[in-house]
């Protein structure tokens, strides 16, 4: 689940060993771009890295950085607002639902045809300032009606929250520790040099200007990360290159980075992309309508958990089972009904931290897991609590 630090691992004692101040740790998991229904493999996404806030800050001082600003200037994003205005002109996007904002995206990325850099760029200016297209203002929308009934921590989805470099700043940074190729003087693009560590060049922005997701990622993360003594970076397993290149820079900025990877969720055996189209029935608003008709909000949001993060895992091996997704609100229901009071916080710190390796995050897994044993004592509500406010 998650792979080798860059550091050594002597250095994850060092604030909690000198008395003067909580360790400091930053989550950022992969942001979900804002033009589909939520499918079970962002629920996947979002239900672990919510436990992990969660069940950490007893430990540690934690920051959950997760801003859309800093994404919308990628061109999957800015190409389908482009698309949204050049093949439906002044659509009111207010009632249109997450399914069918998400048909528009599958059919936008279909296309053959990609929208010029010249066309993208007043969409890019406009995002800086903080404009989000109606489109991805209405799927904003409805997610935090979803974060609300699913009891996840709510980052900031409609708030302007940009990044703290510019991409000129980022690429000045990046050359600064000689990790930078520049070639825009002669026409070309901007890459990430890792070769002396083993890496191949890795593009970062086209020669007419586009930056892709990586870039994005450094524009945020090289100013947040020298202020933290530990960066967890939760993404699925078929971005796993760019973020080890990801971890390698911000190691080289001082915290330890840690890169959890949370596998996708089959459907019928099969992992698609939201690109080619959701089940309607598989989003998460239908989840939840169905869930709530049968159990009470508290079982379903334990449920949730138990159920995309002990039984599914991190892998992708699993197929999503709705017959299992019921039991688990079945199970969370007695796990409410029989937890005892407490405990302690001193004593609740202490059982979350059994649930940590070498890192200071506590790792989900262990914990959902530890809260399904036979033959263990019934967890008590605020141990539930740390996986399932």
């Amino acid at each position: 689940m998650t792979a080798p630090t860059l550091e050594a691992p002597s250095r994850l004692t060092r604030p909690a060993a000198t008395g003067t101040a909580r360790p400091r740790v930053l989550l950022a998991p992969i942001t979900v771009t804002p033009s589909k229904p939520l499918t079970p493999s962002h629920l996947k996404g979002l239900l672990w890295t919510d436990a992990m806030y969660h069940a950490t800050r007893p430990l540690a001082e934690v920051t959950y950085r997760y801003s859309h600003t800093t994404y919308h200037p990628t061109e999957q994003t800015l190409g389908f607002w482009e698309f949204l205005d050049r093949t439906r002109g002044d659509t009111d996007y207010g009632d249109l639902s997450e399914d069918h904002i998400g048909e528009l995206y599958a059919t936008f990325r279909t296309a053959a045809e990609r929208p010029p850099a010249q066309a993208l760029r007043p969409y890019a200016d406009a995002v800086e300032t903080g404009w989000v297209h109606p489109a991805g203002t209405r799927v904003l929308e409805l997610w935090s009606e979803h974060y609300a009934r699913l009891g996840l921590h709510e980052p900031g989805l409609r708030s302007h929250q940009p990044p703290g470099l510019g991409l000129e700043e980022m690429i000045g940074r990046l050359t600064s520790l000689t990790m930078c190729l520049d070639q825009r003087e002669v026409g070309g693009p901007v890459y990430l040099d890792l070769t002396r560590y083993g890496m191949p060049l890795r593009q970062l922005v086209t020669a007419d200007g586009r930056p892709n997701y990586l870039a994005c990622a450094l524009r945020e993360l090289m100013h947040l990360a020298p202020d933290f003594d530990e960066i967890v970076l939760l993404y699925d397993t078929e971005l796993d290159p760019d973020y080890q290149q990801l971890a390698r820079v911000l190691g080289a900025l001082g915290p330890l980075v840690r890169r959890v990877t949370v596998g996708r969720v089959p459907i019928d055996g099969r992992i698609r992309s939201a690109r080619h189209g959701t089940r309607p029935d598989h989003g998460a608003g239908a989840l939840l309508d169905a869930a709530l008709t049968g159990h009470d909000a508290a079982a379903v949001r334990l449920g949730m958990r138990l159920y995309f993060i002990a039984v599914l895992g991190p892998g992708h091996q699993q197929s999503f089972r709705p017959d299992l997704l019921r039991q688990c609100f079945t199970r969370a229901e007695r796990l409410l009904a029989a937890a005892p009071r407490g405990p302690s916080p001193d004593e609740l710190a202490h059982q979350l931290a059994r649930h940590r390796k070498d890192h200071l995050y506590v790792d989900p897994y262990r914990l959902t897991t530890s809260l399904l044993g036979k033959r263990r004592a019934a967890p008590a509500r605020d141990l539930l609590a740390a996986v399932s406010p």
